[in-house]
């Protein structure tokens, strides 16, 4: 897995926490549990320590993954963005044409989005139609149903 993966520094940080999580806290659990099954006797009959050697087998899986991602990551710079287009990190104010409704998204890697705190991915596609475009420019957005018209009101970093 050397594919590069572009992250805010709040997403890196939160990434490398969970990663903090898994080794410091969730690994030495599954360790004792495996410890408190094993004395429990006879191992080729014991559920409990296959239930835990097997979730030991998953954890271990998912810590070695997020060290790949992290030792992958590169964190965006945005001073280094233009803030006349839209861009990665850019927060775009944009108006649907047909109905004048108004919406502000922040434009993040596919990792980091998020819906509810209005963070799309710029691989969706209303964040693949936005990018490159200006205030004022009209983006065409390729739904299910069609091809809706949103006009670009305001970015910001």
């Amino acid at each position: 897995m050397s594919d590069l993966q572009y992250y805010t520094a709040e997403g890196l940080q939160k990434l490398k926490d969970e990663l903090h999580h898994l080794k410091s806290v969730e690994r030495p659990s599954i360790s004792q549990q495996i410890a408190d099954a094993r004395d429990k006797g006879d191992l080729s009959e014991n559920a409990e320590y296959d239930a835990a050697k097997e979730a030991q087998g998953l954890l271990e899986a998912k810590i070695a993954k997020m060290e790949a991602i992290v030792s992958n990551a590169r964190v965006i710079d945005e001073s280094q963005l233009d803030d006349s287009k839209v861009l990665i990190l850019s927060t775009v104010k944009i108006q649907n044409v047909s109905n004048g409704m108004e919406m502000t998204y922040t434009l993040v890697a596919e990792n980091e989005a998020d819906l509810k705190a209005r963070k799309i991915s710029v691989d969706s596609p209303i964040g693949k139609g936005l990018l490159g475009k200006e205030v004022g420019d009209i983006a065409d957005i390729e739904v299910p149903n069609g091809v809706m018209k949103f006009e670009i009101v305001e970015i910001t970093r």
